[in-house]
């Protein structure tokens, strides 16, 4: 089995995070960037944009997301969900993954032949970046689960950090060191999900 294959089993959603990493913040920050800039994009856009967050502005995430899901979550469900965001809050930081939507439209304007594509090749390119990050976290044995708030934490975060109004909130990623590891994966029967031909 090739070293990359063995990257991608070793990549697994981790829910029980804690702070004691071996790298620093910083050179978090630098793998970080390194996989964002070499993640391909359509046309070379580079569309990704990517915040990270460690320490109290980590923690202050998922206090806002708390305060944002308090008047939408049942009031019975609610410590689960508290719980569950305590958790996050736990972990060491947070990747804020974002898409402009400005470097869309200009392309869209540029190339109108291929304008509905943009947006989509877009959201392509957030998920490879997204899913080569987690990878790359993996490799150092950093653990990471990825969660959708959006939109409904989205103007908040935009306040908070002075993002720009371009900026389209696509995902949440908590890293950090693995408390308890994933367990077994499941897979659904090959021939459920492949087809080859000669």
């Amino acid at each position: 089995m090739s070293k990359f294959v063995e990257s991608l089993k070793n990549r697994r959603s981790i829910y029980h995070l804690g702070e004691n990493i071996s790298l620093s913040n910083n050179e978090v920050e630098e793998l970080i960037k390194e996989v964002v800039r070499e993640t391909p994009t359509a046309f070379n856009s580079q569309t990704q944009r990517v915040v990270i967050l460690f320490g109290d502005a980590h923690k202050k995430l998922w206090s806002i997301t708390e305060e944002a899901l308090k008047p939408l979550t049942p009031e019975e469900a609610f410590p689960n969900t508290q719980a569950k965001l305590n958790g996050f809050a736990a972990g060491k930081g947070t990747i804020l993954f974002f898409e402009d939507t400005d470097v869309v439209k200009s392309l869209q304007e540029q190339f109108s032949l291929y304008a509905e594509n943009f947006p989509i090749w877009s959201e392509q390119a957030s998920g490879m970046t997204q899913s080569n990050v987690w990878v790359a976290l993996s490799e150092e044995n950093i653990g990471a689960n990825l969660q959708h708030y959006n939109p409904v934490i989205d103007e908040e975060v935009a306040k908070e950090w002075a993002i720009p109004a371009s900026w389209k909130l696509r995902g949440q990623m908590i890293f950090g060191s693995i408390e308890t590891p994933a367990g077994e994966r499941e897979y659904m029967a090959d021939e459920d999900r492949f087809k080859s031909f000669s």
